[in-house]
């Protein structure tokens, strides 16, 4: 069965869109759509050299994605009132070192979305040997608050979702 559906819930899911973006259960649609849905992980499988990821909480994943939501807003907010009223030279744009537990391709791929999505965050590289994210903020008040950020509200969720360890 994972030779013709590698992802089962990748495959219903892009079933399911192509049904959604056609609005339209005729059968041609319901063919095509079930043709896409086995066709497309299969010739995706060359592009994911870990494999599939594994999702052990998928609450967990939803509730991150929603917390990230919500923070990616009010950074706008903030990015947008600085952009709009503060004075250049009161910016402090820095980049720092967050060191990191997780190990996951998938959670670290994930971590760079969520952050690359935030304005006036940028994510620029992990450090191999010490295993540390530099992070570029664009007005940096407390470099301690975005390491705690960073490690409990994303960080140990995603090695939850993607590593099965204990949030």
């Amino acid at each position: 069965m994972k030779r013709i559906l590698p992802s089962p819930w990748l495959s219903l899911a892009l079933y399911l869109t192509w049904l959604l973006l056609n609005q339209s259960l005729e059968a041609a649609h319901l063919l095509f759509g079930g043709m896409l849905a086995i066709v497309a992980p299969l010739l995706a499988r060359p592009l994911q050299p870990h494999g599939y990821a594994r999702i052990h909480r998928p609450l967990a994943l939803l509730r991150l994605l929603g917390r990230a939501s919500i923070e990616a807003l009010r950074s706008c907010f903030n990015v947008s009132r600085i952009i709009l009223f503060a004075r250049p030279e009161g910016l402090n744009s820095q980049f720092i070192r967050i060191p990191l537990d997780m190990r996951s391709p998938h959670g670290l791929a994930l971590l760079c979305g969520i952050i690359n999505m935030t304005p006036g965050t940028v994510w620029v590289e992990v450090l191999p040997d010490p295993h540390e994210l530099v992070l570029h903020v664009f007005d940096l008040h407390d470099a301690g608050w975005w390491i705690d950020t960073i490690k409990t509200h994303y960080e140990r969720p995603l090695m939850a979702i993607f590593e099965g360890q204990t949030a």
